[in-house]
């Protein structure tokens, strides 16, 4: 335990900018490309999901369980009163959650503490396993989970900071094209039960505020982002 907690708390060094910026470029194929971006657009609704659940979990809000389906897409089931604060934030939460959570491992990611990131990962996705309610949630969450595991136990450290730099920029990149898509969808009438259009109906606000703000949050995540992650030497030749 102590050599764990020594592990966890010893920040190291970053890896060389050649690794930051590759792996930016390769977050950015995945999100871009069709084909990569709806296999991996999974993670991104784990991500969506759990800021739902987390959001239900501190405004007291019975939280019910929570719903994978194959088609990347999820729902958070919540008990409360069906309408107020609580029920707003926890709806506002989902499409800013995967940004938010980037942010967050941009900053332990630069500082040095890409194991306490993985050990924070690998905790949050085993507190949402025991809240799915699917076998396909059960699958998902296994084997993300499985797969994070099994590669920084048998990889090397550089190995470790380099998935660490990737999954941050592909929840930097990714937490903004669902919003996009999201707008897409209800320009031609195919979402009108969408967090942003019941945000709508629970404040005297319409949904493309809401869906303007969650695009600034994302925005401002990822710009912050990677102010975080690009090494101080190459902002400073800029």
């Amino acid at each position: 335990m102590s050599d764990l907690w020594v592990t966890l708390t010893t920040a190291r060094s970053g890896p060389p900018l050649w690794v930051v910026l590759l792996s930016a470029l390769a977050a950015l194929g995945v999100v871009s490309w069709s084909t990569s971006w709806q296999l991996s657009r999974g993670l991104i609704t784990i991500a969506h999901e759990g800021g739902h659940a987390l959001m239900a979990l501190l405004t007291r809000r019975k939280l019910e369980g929570i719903r994978l389906h194959s088609d990347t897409s999820g729902v958070t089931l919540t008990r409360g009163r069906p309408r107020g604060p609580g029920m707003i934030l926890t709806a506002a939460a989902g499409y800013v959650a995967p940004s938010l959570l980037g942010l967050g491992g941009a900053w332990l990611t630069s500082s040095g503490y890409v194991e306490v990131l993985i050990a924070v990962v690998i905790v949050l996705l085993f507190c949402m396993l025991l809240l799915i309610r699917n076998l396909f949630g059960v699958v998902s969450l296994l084997a993300t989970g499985g797969a994070i595991s099994a590669f920084t136990w048998y990889a090397e450290p550089d190995m470790d900071a380099a998935l660490a730099y990737l999954a941050v920029w592909f929840l930097l990149l990714g937490g903004v094209r669902p919003i996009v898509e999201l707008q897409r969808k209800r320009r031609h009438g195919r979402a009108p039960d969408s967090d942003a259009d019941q945000l709508a109906r629970l404040t005297f606000l319409p949904g493309g505020f809401w869906v303007f703000l969650f695009l600034v949050v994302a925005g401002a995540c990822l710009v912050a982002g990677a102010y975080l992650l690009l090494p101080s030497a190459f902002k400073l030749s800029w």
